[in-house]
């Protein structure tokens, strides 16, 4: 069984992965070391997993203007998470993948799904199933 919804496109892109969903923002700036693609972060509950090639649902960014620069060395180093799916707007990731996607020619797209879905989404990708991100729609394939 396959459940559609509408995101907010802040960075196109198709993607396709596992979903990694984290119960708390993400400061990818001391939280995400850019060569593993592991989280760092100490307090952080998800702490240890692996981004990369994952549908990273969030509910925001958090920190510094400088988690940019770290997405953009997580692309440039294979190891970003193949799509961002967020809650609330976040410019800081969205640069990071635009950037990425200037200097290198691939970036994760980045989405933001409303506050209803986001939490359904979040309930429905906590076993790490596959979703998929095209034409401003998130698919879960259950």
């Amino acid at each position: 069984m396959s459940h559609v919804f509408e995101v907010t496109t802040l960075v196109d892109g198709q993607a396709e992965g596992m979903s990694l969903v984290l119960d708390e923002p993400l400061s990818l700036w001391g939280g995400l070391d850019p060569h593993s693609g592991r989280i760092i972060d100490q307090r952080h509950p998800q702490m240890g997993e692996v981004v990369s090639g994952r549908v990273l649902i969030l509910p925001s960014g958090k920190g510094s203007s400088s988690a940019s620069s770290i997405l953009l060395e997580a692309v440039r180093e294979n190891t970003a998470p193949a799509a961002i799916v967020t809650a609330e707007m976040d410019g800081i990731l969205a640069l990071g993948a635009v950037v990425a996607q200037e200097i290198y020619g691939k970036a994760p797209a980045v989405v933001v799904l409303s506050g209803a879905d986001y939490k359904t989404v979040c309930k429905l990708a906590e076993t790490k199933i596959n979703v998929t991100i095209s034409n401003d729609q998130l698919t879960i394939n259950c």
